[in-house]
């Protein structure tokens, strides 16, 4: 198996409805995500899949993400916004992107000491 890794970032605010904290008032992160595919089989060329469709799929979708308010977007209006939905939100988004590739996990980072990791279980 193989696995290649390719990392983005984006800015954004959110507030956490139904905490009892700090996080409950708006706030912003610079979030870091790391995301994973895996497969098998190489193509032709001895890669898994080119870095470049990653980077695309994933660049895509943080873009409809950076400098927003996550509260105001329509999947996070009935999700709560914690890096938890966030990691899966991007998951479910880069499924639908990538061509050639399933992502096997994310993980988004709101911190430099935390993170989120989702990831499907095997069947």
């Amino acid at each position: 198996m193989y696995e290649l890794t390719v990392k983005g970032e984006f800015a954004a605010s959110h507030s956490l409805r139904d905490y009892e904290g700090k996080c409950k008032n708006l706030h912003g992160h610079t979030w870091h995500v790391d995301v994973v595919v895996a497969g098998a089989d190489l193509n032709k060329t001895g890669m898994l899949v080119d870095f470049k469709e990653i980077k695309s799929a994933l660049h895509a979708v943080l873009d409809e993400l950076d400098h927003a308010h996550l509260n105001d977007l329509a999947y996070f209006q009935t999700v709560n916004p914690t890096s938890e939905n966030i990691a899966q939100y991007l998951f479910d988004s880069l499924r639908k992107k990538l061509k050639t590739v399933e992502p096997k996990r994310v993980t988004v980072w709101e911190s430099e000491k935390a993170n989120a990791t989702y990831y499907e279980k095997a069947v």
